[in-house]
């Protein structure tokens, strides 16, 4: 059976993005896309579990190139985004997914061993709670990015709406680590104070919790509140930051502690905010960004 530090599940998409001004941009993405390329410099060893049509596998080369493993679950289609931004906000957006590849289902998951399992949903159409739980009880640690409940699909417009999650407190309890954007937070917690919306989190349940925003991300681990700012020059890579940063920071965890893996994470993410796709980038060129310890 193969073995791995690191699984992350989740669909890859064709994304259709169209900015406030400028031309609109066609690129691969999703969570688990974006995450798992961040997971990629620190050595580990990564495997990524998505669902989509066989004609569509060359959105996986650059997975292929980064050494990671890919476990391709087939698919009567491959899962298609479209994100336009209204305004110059580039953290404001409105979301469809015109079609989906359907849930990952417990039946097709592949049998790996893997230390730790990172759910990476882009919607609510990529999984089910239940595959938490099978993974689980497998004798994985679970991690999730919030969106994967968060982001509800209507079935006829296809449009994306933030919602709350009723079974919130039963995933925070299940995953050891917690990935939720600002907008997230407040919509599951009820206070736009990161460092409260946190808190509430870890009261839940949760063991770490990071949140996102424009200008860092934040982790509470065990009652304490660590903040790291994002350094990045442009933002002409926006896209993907979050899954960015919770996949780096997964992958450095692994070894090293809270502060440090933060660093290292707001890092690789303020890299690859400077230029459009995932993080291609040397593990050397991150720690240059993080500078002396």
């Amino acid at each position: 059976m193969d073995a791995y530090d690191i699984a992350f599940v989740g669909h890859v998409s064709y994304d259709e993005i169209v900015p406030f001004e400028g031309q609109t941009t066609f690129a691969t993405g999703g969570s688990a896309f974006f995450s798992a390329m961040a997971a990629a410099p620190a050595g580990k060893r990564i495997a990524l579990i998505t669902k989509m049509h066989e004609t569509d596998q060359h959105l996986l080369d650059p997975v292929k190139a980064a050494g990671i493993v890919i476990y391709r679950i087939p698919a009567p289609v491959t899962t298609a985004m479209r994100v336009d931004h209204p305004t110059q906000n580039v953290d404001e957006r409105e979301m469809l997914e015109p079609r989906t590849a359907g849930f990952i289902t417990v039946d097709e998951m592949p049998d790996i061993k893997a230390e730790q399992m990172h759910f990476a949903g882009l919607t609510d159409q990529d999984f089910r709670f239940e595959l938490m739980q099978y993974a689980r009880e497998r004798g994985c640690r679970v991690s999730v990015d919030m969106q994967s409940f968060v982001r509800q699909v209507d079935p006829v417009t296809r449009r994306i709406s933030f919602r709350d999650v009723p079974r919130k407190t039963d995933i925070l309890k299940l995953a050891e680590w917690v990935k939720a954007d600002m907008v997230e937070a407040e919509l599951l917690t009820g206070t736009a104070d990161p460092e409260e919306a946190a808190g509430r989190f870890e009261d839940w349940g949760c063991g770490e919790t990071m949140i996102t925003r424009s200008d860092g991300v934040l982790v509470r681990h065990q009652g304490r509140n660590y903040f790291e700012r994002f350094s990045n020059r442009n933002s002409s890579g926006r896209t993907g930051r979050g899954d960015t940063v919770f996949g780096a920071y997964l992958s450095r965890r692994l070894e090293h502690d809270v502060p440090e893996s933060l660093k290292y994470a707001a890092a690789l993410a303020s890299i690859k905010m400077e230029r459009p796709g995932p993080f291609t980038g040397t593990l050397q060129e991150v720690m240059k960004r993080v500078g002396p310890r």
